[in-house]
């Protein structure tokens, strides 16, 4: 399985300009054969935790609007898991997607959250998917600094763990985590044997806050063996391999 992990700009509030941008890295996905894509944490909506941002764009998985979001994501060949802001029976969940070709697959919620998503609901449960022979489950963010989280997912016979990230920080604390990120997912991947994808955003978002990524893939060994740099809009690719078969 080719993965493609996408580190974009954040869009906050314009889900237009976040399909636009899955557009466009699926058009360059497809040119170069990639299976799954991968985005950042509320991508399509933006990362925002007030109360105000998520009852104004929130989707429900079963809404029309959602409908329409795979409808327009029908053309697309690459199965997309991406980031967004999720309401269901007037709650608010942090989620990511499973897309292919215009239909759900499934989703996972986030279960560790920060201080500041009081707004959301924790998610229970570790769903896995499959693509190409390879399994896979996600963490969002700061699910990766438990143990637990990856586990769960290794624990389903998982080969790759897909991390929706987003660190738009104050410029301190960006500074101070931009080199760490790859140590905590490093000793997740030591833990399980696992692969680790992670997708992130980029850019300043204003005076005090930027966000360096980082988007990267991290093989089982704990090496990262591609990445997109700090700072720079780009997608960085790498192959899975499928798991050999043992027979007795």
């Amino acid at each position: 399985m080719r993965v493609g992990a996408c580190q974009t700009p954040e869009f906050l509030g314009d889900a237009e300009a976040a399909l636009a941008c899955i557009e466009d890295f699926a058009r360059q996905a497809e040119a170069e054969s990639v299976d799954l894509l991968l985005f950042a944490e509320c991508f399509l909506q933006g990362y925002l935790t007030d109360l105000g941002h998520l009852s104004r764009h929130a989707l429900n998985l079963r809404s029309t609007a959602f409908a329409a979001v795979l409808t327009r994501l029908s053309v697309i060949k690459p199965v997309l898991v991406f980031g967004l802001i999720e309401e269901d029976n007037s709650r608010y969940y942090n989620t990511a997607v499973v897309v292919s070709q215009g239909s759900l697959l499934g989703s996972y919620r986030k279960t560790h959250l920060v201080t500041g998503e009081s707004a959301f609901d924790s998610g229970r449960s570790f769903p896995v998917f499959e693509v190409h022979g390879i399994r896979f489950g996600i963490n969002i963010c700061y699910d990766t600094q438990f143990a637990s989280a990856a586990a769960a997912v290794a624990a389903q016979g998982a080969q790759v763990l897909l991390v929706a990230a987003q660190n738009m920080m104050r410029r301190d604390n960006a500074e101070h985590w931009k080199d760490l990120h790859h140590q905590i997912r490093a000793q997740r991947v030591r833990e399980t044997g696992m692969w680790l994808i992670s997708a992130d955003v980029t850019g300043e978002r204003d005076e005090h806050r930027i966000g360096y990524g980082p988007t990267s893939v991290i093989n089982p060994e704990a090496e990262v063996v591609a990445r997109v740099p700090l700072l720079r809009r780009g997608m960085a690719i790498a192959d899975i391999p499928v798991p050999a078969v043992t027979g007795s």
